[in-house]
């Protein structure tokens, strides 16, 4: 297929992680698990918590910083601001609304957007196809999530999987052909969504002293069946995106997937017949930062020299809905 134009390339990332490192020792002291059994069955090692004080928002405009910055442009020349997130700082006004005046933008157009781990690349694509409408000029896409805010310290089985962090991008319309994002997908099955759902706090279960002493306001999650269908839904939707594009798995040179776990990852690899060293991954060190994760490795990479000119990134993930997308980049 070929590329819809004009095209449209990321001129700056930005990320941002919370100071506080919280190892799995740290969570040993506080829930029944170990440094071993977390990582056996995750590969995380550590991850960041955000202050009580610091919300969703103050993460996002710290990552939004920074890619304005890389971007080089005057945040100004911003009209379109999108926020993936699942832990917005109230349920209204969006979270979007408050990162637009903390960054002291204009009156420009600012929603938040809700994939849960899919949300960065739900963003993406949406920002990227509204740029090509010629409605916008610039858009600033953000995934950030306070993790922390909804775990369960006395569930083990998800409290240990979680972390905070923000990842930002600067979308601009580009004159050069066959370059960026040359297409994304995505999809989503809502048939089963109490296999990752958050109970209580919406209009179906408004918050009451029952749902809270029921802990209902926590993340809950049926860890095995969502395994299985992240390895085969990443798996599916990557491939339909390669073909879409006329590209095969041997042409990708670096493929980005959701931090979510690392056998996960590992099993992604070997359904597309993918060398290890040709996913990025930084799960060990922050854990599943949600609507940040694809984002946040994709800013690591790219500062790390791991993506350049002309090479060819994919970015897919899976997440609550149930969620999932896809992102074919080709790196100006």
């Amino acid at each position: 297929m070929s590329q819809v134009f004009p095209s449209v390339i990321i001129t700056g990332t930005g990320s941002y992680l919370p100071k506080n490192v919280v190892t799995n020792d740290d969570l040993a002291k506080i829930v029944d698990t170990s440094d071993e059994w977390i990582r056996s069955r995750s590969g995380i090692h550590e991850r960041r918590f955000a202050e009580k004080d610091e919300a969703t928002s103050h993460m996002a405009t710290a990552a939004a910083e920074k890619a304005i910055t890389a971007a080089g442009i005057d945040r100004e020349e911003i009209d379109l601001l999108i926020v993936a997130t699942m832990t917005p700082d109230m349920p209204f006004p969006s979270t979007a609304c408050l990162v637009q005046s903390q960054l002291g933008l204009g009156n420009i157009t600012a929603f938040d957007l809700q994939a849960a781990c899919s949300g960065f690349i739900y963003a993406l694509n949406t920002g990227s196809n509204m740029l090509r409408s010629g409605a916008y000029k610039k858009v600033l896409i953000i995934g950030a999530d306070k993790m922390s805010s909804i775990l369960d310290f006395e569930d083990r089985s998800t409290c240990v999987l979680f972390g905070d962090g923000a990842s930002a991008a600067v979308l601009e319309i580009s004159e050069e052909t066959n370059c960026g994002i040359l297409g994304g997908t995505a999809g989503s099955d809502g048939s089963n969504p109490n296999l990752l759902y958050q109970p209580a706090g919406g209009s179906a279960q408004p918050a009451s002293l029952k749902s809270v002493e029921s802990r209902e306001h926590f993340i809950r999650m049926n860890g095995k069946e969502i395994f299985k269908q992240a390895v085969r839904v990443m798996g599916q939707v990557s491939t339909d995106i390669l073909n879409c594009y006329d590209y095969e798995t041997e042409h990708i040179d670096l493929l980005i997937p959701h931090q979510a776990n690392m056998r996960i990852i590992e099993s992604l690899a070997k359904r597309m017949r993918l060398p290890m060293e040709k996913l990025h991954n930084n799960l060990d060190r922050y854990g599943n930062t949600s609507g940040a994760s694809v984002g946040l490795a994709l800013d690591e990479a790219f500062r790390n020299g791991r993506i350049k000119s002309g090479e060819l990134v994919l970015l897919v993930a899976f997440g609550a809905g149930l969620t999932w997308g896809a992102t074919l980049i080709k790196w100006h």
